[in-house]
C-alpha cells in the first residue's frame, strides 16, 4: 500500500463532557483505570504499522503534550510531531489540518489518515486503507452502526449502490440513517489539500470536516464508506463515558484490554495494588498503586486510589490519587483525580429528581469533601471546590447510612468476604 501519515485530532474541548473536561482535553480523559482515551487511537496506529504520526493539540495543549512525551513513541521507531495552532485556537477540525498542510507536504505520502483521538475501539487501519485504494476513492469515511436514538450525536451517511456516500448529515435529528461517522477519514493527499484550501477562503464556513468538507465533496468527488463492525464507543457525555467504563466489568467485557495486542500506554512506575486482609474487591478493575482497606464492587480504580477502612465504593469510576475516607460510601459516581472524601460521607445518595437512564454523581478534579457530608444522586461538584463550598450541607451520617443498609451488610461476615476476594481483577 501507499505510504500513509496519520493525523490524530487531540485538541477537542469536549463541551458535552461538562466538568470532566474543564481541566483537560477529551482525549486526555482517564479510561479503564490505567489508560487515557487517546491510548486507543495511538495503539491502533502502532499495531497497524503506521510510522508517521502528526498529533494536533489545541485545548489544554500543554496537558496533552506532556502526556504524549511520556508515551515513548520516539523510542518505538515512530516519527511523531505534536503540532499546535499557529496562533490562538483552530477554527475547526478542517482548519486544524489546513494550518498543518506545510508539514504534510514535506512528507512523501499519498494517503492521509485522519483520526479522532477521543474514541474507544481497537481497529486495524490497514483494512480501511486497502479498501480506499481498491475503490480509488478521493476520501473514505469509516462508519459504524449506532442505535437510532443516538444518531443525533453523530454525523451520519446514506449509501447508494455499493459503498458510495450519497448524503452526509452532521449531528441531526432528522436523519434516518444509523450509519455513523467514526471520525476516521482516508484522503488522497492532493485532494485533501485542494479542498482545505478552497474552504479556508470561505468566510462563512465552519471549517469543519463534518459540517463543510465532506458534504461539499458529495457529487464532486468519489466519497465512499467503509463499515467497521467491531466495538466502538464515542464517550461524548459523562453518561456515555460512565457506561463505556462499566461495560469493562461486565461478563464478558466488549473487548480485551490486554491479550495479543494489548492497549499501550505510558509506563507506570508503581507497585501492584495493596489489598489488605480485611478488604473486599468484587468484579472490579484495580490499577497499580492503589490501596484498598474497604469494600469495592463493580468499579474501576485508576492508579493511586486509596479506599480507607470500612469505606465502600459501588458502581463507580475513581480517577488517580483519590482518597475515600473512613466509613464513607461512594455509589454510582465519577470521581475525578485528586479528590479527597472525608470520613462518614455519602456520595451519590438517593435518587435523581429527574427521570434519567443513568443518574451519575460527578465530582470534579481536586474537590475536598468535608467529613459527614452527603451529596445526592445526579449532582455535579465543580473542580477544586474546597470545604467552604459545602457550608450548610454536612449532616449527621448515621441516619443516612442506616437507611441504605450497605455498611452494616458489608462488614458482617469476614469469612465470606475472604472467599469473595477470588473475584478480584487486578490490572
Amino acid at each position: 500500500m501507499r505510504k500513509t501519515v496519520a493525523v490524530i485530532m487531540a485538541g477537542g474541548r469536549g463541551k458535552r463532557m461538562d466538568i470532566l473536561c474543564h481541566v483537560r482535553p477529551k482525549p486526555g480523559l482517564p479510561f479503564a483505570g490505567r489508560f487515557k482515551v487517546i491510548d486507543f487511537t495511538l495503539s491502533n496506529c502502532v499495531y497497524s504499522g503506521i510510522n508517521d504520526l502528526a498529533i494536533l493539540t489545541d485545548y489544554h495543549r500543554s496537558y496533552m503534550a506532556k502526556y504524549l512525551k511520556k508515551w515513548g513513541l520516539s523510542s518505538s521507531g515512530k516519527t511523531f510531531h505534536i503540532l499546535e495552532p499557529k496562533s490562538g485556537s483552530y477554527k475547526g477540525t478542517a482548519d486544524a489540518v489546513f494550518q498543518n498542510l506545510p508539514y504534510l507536504n514535506k512528507l512523501n505520502t499519498e494517503n492521509v489518515l485522519i483520526l479522532a483521538g477521543d474514541h474507544i475501539y481497537k481497529m486495524d487501519y490497514n483494512k480501511i486503507l486497502a479498501f480506499h485504494e481498491q475503490t480509488k476513492a478521493a476520501v473514505t469515511i469509516g462508519v459504524t452502526k449506532v442505535p437510532i436514538k443516538d444518531v443525533h450525536r453523530f454525523g451520519t451517511v446514506a449509501l447508494g449502490g455499493g459503498n458510495e456516500v450519497l448524503d452526509f448529515v452532521e449531528k441531526s435529528r432528522n436523519t434516518r440513517s444509523n450509519l455513523a461517522s467514526m471520525g476516521i477519514y482516508v484522503f488522497n493527499r492532493d485532494v485533501l489539500a485542494q479542498r482545505l484550501q478552497e474552504d479556508a477562503i470561505q468566510p462563512e464556513s465552519p471549517h469543519d470536516f463534518g459540517y463543510a468538507i465532506l458534504p461539499g465533496m458529495l457529487g464532486r468527488d468519489k466519497v465512499n464508506a467503509y463499515e467497521f463492525t467491531g466495538y466502538w464507543q464515542d464517550i461524548g457525555t459523562p453518561e456515555a463515558y460512565y457506561a463505556a467504563n462499566m461495560e469493562l466489568v461486565c461478563a464478558p467485557p466488549p473487548f480485551n484490554l490486554d491479550g495479543t495486542q494489548p492497549v499501550l500506554t505510558r509506563r507506570l512506575n508503581l507497585p501492584p495494588p495493596n489489598i489488605s486482609q480485611e478488604a473486599v474487591v468484587v468484579n472490579s478493575l484495580v490499577s497499580p498503586g492503589c490501596v484498598i482497606k474497604g469494600y469495592v464492587e463493580n468499579s474501576i480504580l485508576s492508579p493511586g486510589v486509596w479506599v480507607d477502612t470500612q469505606a465502600e465504593v459501588w458502581n463507580s469510576v475513581l480517577m488517580s490519587n483519590t482518597f475515600i475516607g473512613y466509613h464513607s460510601v461512594v455509589d454510582t459516581c465519577i470521581i475525578d483525580e485528586e479528590v479527597n472524601v472525608g470520613k462518614l460521607c455519602y456520595i451519590g445518595f438517593g435518587k435523581s429528581l429527574l427521570s434519567r437512564d443513568c443518574d451519575i454523581t460527578v465530582l470534579g478534579k481536586g474537590v475536598t469533601v468535608p467529613s459527614h457530608t452527603v451529596i445526592g444522586r445526579d449532582s455535579r461538584v465543580l473542580p477544586h471546590a474546597d470545604k467552604s463550598s459545602f457550608r450548610g450541607n454536612p449532616i449527621g451520617p448515621s441516619p443516612i447510612l442506616s437507611q441504605r443498609g450497605i455498611v452494616q451488610k458489608s462488614w458482617v461476615n469476614k469469612e465470606v468476604q475472604r472467599n469473595e476476594r477470588k473475584g478480584v481483577h487486578v490490572t
